[in-house]
Parts: C-alpha cells; sequence; structure tokens
C-alpha cells in the first residue's frame, strides 16, 4: 500500500520517525537540496527472517489471486480472495482497517492510481488493466506487493503502459546499493518512464516497512538522484512506482482513498519490499 508524500500533504500516523526495529541509525547527513533527519530501522539478521516469511506470504497471495482474474469478476470477489488466501498462510491483510480503510486489498483499475476500494459495483471487463496491492501481516512483520495484471487481450497502449510499470519498478530495484542515496531509485524510474513517454506519480511512493506497514523513509520515484539518506544494510522498505500514459497529475476522489488520474488516463504499478544487502539489494516478495 503506498505512502502519501507528508512533504506534500499530512502522512499517516505510523509514518513518523522513531526507533522501532532491533537498531536504528539516525540520518542527519545533508544533501545538496534536503537536510535529512530521521530514525531509519536497520534490520537485525533475526529480524530479515521474519520479514522474508511475510513478504513470501503477500507474493504468495498475490500470484494466487492474479491467476483467478477474469472478465465479469468483481473486485469485490478479488477482496473475498484475499482474505481467505492470507488466513491460509498464517497471515492477516495488513490494510484491513488501517486508518479507516475498509478492504483487505487495494483494487485499482485503469485509470485508477493506487487505494482502489473492491466494490460489488466495479467488474472486469475485457481490456481492463488491474492493480492488486496486497499487503500480509504475519507473525507482526509486514510484507508489501502489487502487480498489474491485463484482463484478457489489452490495446497496445494499455500493454505498453503495464510493461513500462514493470520495469521502473526493475530499474528502482537495480539501483540500491549501499552507500547511495535513496534517490538513485527514483532518478533511475523516472528516467526510464521518460524515455518511454510515460510519466511518473510524485504525490504518492513507496516506503520503509517492517513490524509496521509504514516506516520512514518515504520513497520517491522521480528524481534528484542526491536526495534521501544513504542506504545502508538493513535497511527494508517498497518500490512501487505509479507509471501513467498521460499526466502525472492525480486526484483523491470523494471516499478519501482513491487516487486517480487528473486526464483520466491509463496508470499501472508494480510493488517489491525489498532489503538492502551488504553488497546490493535482496527482493522479499518473490
Amino acid at each position: 500500500m503506498a505512502g502519501w508524500d507528508t512533504g506534500a500533504r499530512g502522512g499517516f500516523a505510523d509514518e513518523g520517525g522513531g526507533p522501532g526495529h532491533t537498531r536504528s541509525v539516525f540520518d542527519g547527513a545533508p544533501s545538496p537540496r534536503h537536510i535529512l533527519a530521521m530514525w531509519l530501522p536497520l534490520l537485525s539478521p533475526a529480524d530479515l527472517l521474519r520479514l522474508r516469511r511475510a513478504g513470501r506470504a503477500a507474493a504468495g497471495t498475490l500470484a494466487f489471486v492474479g491467476r483467478q482474474l477474469r472478465p465479469g469478476m468483481t473486485t469485490a470477489e478479488i477482496d473475498a480472495l484475499v482474505r481467505r488466501d492470507t488466513a491460509r498462510r498464517g497471515g492477516r491483510p495488513s490494510q484491513l482497517g488501517y486508518h479507516g480503510f475498509p478492504a483487505a486489498v487495494c483494487t485499482s483499475r485503469n485509470e485508477v492510481v493506487c487505494h482502489g476500494i473492491p466494490s460489488t459495483g466495479v467488474v472486469l471487463r475485457e481490456g481492463d488493466i488491474l492493480n492488486v496491492d496486497v499487503t500480509t501481516e504475519l507473525g507482526g512483520w509486514h510484507g508489501d506487493t502489487s502487480a498489474t495484471f491485463c484482463i484478457g487481450a489489452p490495446s497496445p497502449e494499455a500493454r505498453h503502459v503495464v510493461e513500462v510499470a514493470r520495469r521502473c519498478r526493475d530499474a528502482g530495484v537495480a539501483a540500491v546499493r549501499p552507500g547511495r542515496p535513496l534517490g538513485v531509485v527514483g532518478a533511475a524510474i523516472e528516467a526510464l518512464a521518460r524515455a518511454e513517454g510515460c510519466t511518473v506519480v510524485t504525490e504518492v511512493g513507496g516506503h520503509g516497512i517492517g513490524r509496521q506497514m509504514h516506516l520512514p523513509p518515504h520513497v520517491h520515484h522521480v528524481g534528484p538522484a542526491d536526495r534521501g539518506p544513504i542506504l545502508r544494510p538493513g535497511l527494508a522498505f517498497t518500490i512501487e512506482p505509479m507509471v501513467n500514459l498521460g499526466g502525472a497529475a492525480v486526484k483523491t476522489l470523494a471516499d478519501g482513498w482513491t487516487v486517480v488520474t487528473v486526464d483520466g488516463s491509463l496508470s499501472a504499478q508494480f510493488e517489491h519490499t525489498v532489503v538492502v544487502t551488504a553488497d546490493g539489494v535482496e527482493v522479499l516478495t518473490r
């Protein structure tokens, strides 16, 4: 579940700093654009084992749901599938009840960027694209992942934005290395999206993760490359770029959750939970 950039809008209560894991570091090092001051939770080896289990559970549920998608299905049916499969794996849907969110999964169709609420009134149609965002709490740890699926045969434009979003996520993951600023992730994503004629949503992004679903730092999906804290082994966060076929501007609907493109263009998203390692990055949601 994506997190708001707290510089653009008030964030959720659990997005603030503060030591919440076995070990935290205080990052107050200035960069050319920002002076950072936040507690960054770093995972111990035992923590990583627990987070890895949660990530694998979330990935398993996402894969299970993806195999069931078909035209004529409602997004409320997807919510029911997520609840059952999460329970079967011994977990709990992290999103259910989170700051009042009324469902166990986010289902974001076509022009919906993120935080779409499942409903009996939303029926999948041939040619739709649908992002399914699953977060699983298992043993007190949260794994967060999402993918955009094509329902039936997509248009060339729909296929393009879906594939660009997937590649953008993978480019962000590939940029993660200890000692680099976090901003390299967003810079890599933005460069690829622009080269493919797409835009990247800036108001919503990735987030730290662990014993809470949303922790610092906020993960921007655009540059500059020199902003943000320095990546350290043990830092876990999500990379989840929202890529639009049209303009980057978004708005939130009256339900207070559903984020859509202002111009009505298609939007796609893929997400992994990752952790910085001594020599690179490990993806925890495969």
